[in-house]
């Protein structure tokens, strides 16, 4: 699976012996050129003895009249000088030039057979009833290590992007990049399952996609599936005899007498990888990295998600000025989302929140309702424009991250006169990642608040007293770092909204903890 490709670097031991040669050579033909009469440079010039220097300036002076007086030569100092006669600075420049060639030449090619190298190919079909958050997870992080993501819907539909419009659950709508059936025949170095219902069963009912998995498989390949769908895709298809597999709690009695099955977050055996639920999305994303690549790349890709130290414990929040945050009946929950809005963020904003029974709008602050994510450039439609959205009132606006995302809030006035609005009638309103920083610092909505955003950017903050916090709520205002604390900041808001039981609720359905 894993492809490694040896370069080979030039021997300094026999470069060392090609240059003693030269040295070697070069002193043999000056010896040469002084036998044979030729004026060659000699390191210890020859000396005249006195009676013979005597007699030639006697000499002199009777043919050319009376001598000048004799003056005594000026010592010269001589550049030390290497064994083939050259002066040694001059010398060793010259190698060190050669080596700075020699390494630029070697990192050139290098990096020339890194980017020949081609990208490995990842599958990440869906359906309606996709969990949005194992989909989007698993694009974003794979895309992350560099893989060439394909999510492709298994529907049989006409041509165009209605076609490929998936109606993901909790009312999530995306737009897959291609269609299964147009994919068969073609190879790819992993194909991984997102669960959900009845995403996973529409998924097992696609005949193109079984017999794509089952070659894949036998080719030794690796592939992978969450949630629900081991057991409802990959054990019905007879894919997981003899191995160790999990999907989600409730569906374990759904696993056939072939499968040994596993209580555990995430399990790897053999060739296929399986894991439990959306908050074990991220989890289940790095350990196909790692079977895909290997560790340092997994440990290189969960770097700047600010994964949990510890999966499956409880989550917990910073609190200050603690208020209650007041609702006239359901949570009016206002969602803006913006090209380069990070996808992880979003989408556990948007499925948590519906989870637990908020009415949560999805808005665009773009000139159309399709936006595209950061990663993976998921395809996600919004519910409604910015402009349609200003008309209403929300009991809580929160923003995901994703830099260029971030600087598109910052820009779009209607959004930053919504959210003053909404902060200066002691209303809740949050961010994570890049938005803390790049929105409500630079309009002035984090004076005189305790606040936290994604570590790189942290430094913006003008208080960054609490910046190590995954989550940090200050009276009305709530923030959090990054797509490896997305979830926690998402069910911090659950837990202001509807209280700590109903959060926790949520929390084990997700199987987060």
């Amino acid at each position: 699976m894993t492809h490694t490709t040896a370069t080979a670097f030039p021997s300094r031991k026999s470069d060392g012996k090609s240059a003693l040669s030269t040295a070697k050579n070069g002193n043999q033909s000056l010896k040469k050129g002084e036998e044979n009469g030729n004026q060659g440079y000699s390191q210890q010039p020859q000396l005249l003895g006195r009676k013979e220097s005597e007699a030639r300036r006697r000499d002199s002076h009777s043919r050319f009249g009376a001598a000048p007086p004799f003056r005594r030569a000026k010592p010269r100092i001589l550049a030390p000088r290497s064994p083939a006669g050259f002066p040694m600075a001059a010398a060793a420049s010259s190698l060190a030039r050669r080596a700075v060639s020699c390494r630029r030449l070697l990192l050139s090619r290098a990096f020339a057979a890194a980017a020949a190298r081609p990208a490995k190919r990842v599958l990440v079909p869906v359906a309606a009833g996709t969990e949005p958050v194992e989909a989007a997870a698993t694009a974003d992080v794979l895309n992350r290590a560099g893989a060439r993501v394909t999510v492709a819907t298994v529907a049989f539909a006409p041509a165009g992007d209605e076609g490929l419009l998936v109606e993901a659950a909790y009312g999530v709508k995306l737009v897959a990049d291609a269609r299964v059936a147009d994919l068969e025949g073609e190879a790819f170095d992993l194909i991984a399952l997102p669960g959900g219902m009845p995403g996973s069963t529409n998924l097992r009912e696609c005949k193109v996609l079984e017999k794509m998995v089952k070659m894949h498989a036998e080719k030794g390949e690796l592939y992978g599936a969450i949630c629900a769908a081991p057991a409802v895709t990959l054990a019905h298809w007879g894919m997981l005899k003899g191995l160790k597999a999990t999907c989600y709690p409730s569906f374990m009695e759904k696993f056939t007498a072939e499968v040994i099955p596993v209580n555990s977050r995430v399990v790897v055996d053999r060739n296929v990888v399986t894991s439990q639920g959306p908050g074990t999305a991220i989890e289940f994303a790095l350990a196909l990295v790692e079977q895909l690549y290997d560790k340092e790349k997994m440990e290189e890709v969960a770097g700047p998600l600010y994964v949990r130290p510890q999966h499956g414990a409880e989550y917990t929040s910073e609190e200050l000025n603690s208020v209650e945050w007041k609702c006239s009946g359901t949570p009016q929950v206002l969602v803006p989302v913006a090209n380069g809005s990070e996808e992880i963020e979003a989408l556990n904003l948007i499925d948590v929140l519906r989870r637990a029974g908020a009415n949560v709008t999805v808005a665009s602050v773009e000139d159309t309702l399709q936006i595209v994510t950061r990663r993976h450039k998921f395809n996600l439609i919004a519910d409604m424009m910015l402009d349609e959205a200003a008309k209403m009132e929300f009991d809580l606006i929160v923003m995901p991250g994703g830099l260029s995302g971030a600087q598109k809030f910052a820009s779009t006035d209607k959004l930053v006169d919504l959210l003053k609005k909404q902060a200066g009638s002691g209303k809740p309103y949050g961010a994570i990642c890049a938005s803390p920083a790049h929105v409500l610092e630079p309009h002035g909505l984090l004076k005189g608040k305790k606040a936290t955003a994604f570590p790189p950017m942290a430094h913006l903050l003008t208080d960054q007293s609490l910046c190590e916090n995954r989550v940090v709520i200050d009276g009305n205002l709530i923030t959090s770092r990054a797509p490896g604390t997305a979830t926690e900041f998402a069910l911090a808001i659950v837990e202001k909204l509807f209280g700590r039981e109903k959060a926790v609720s949520i929390a084990k359905e997700f199987v987060f903890m």
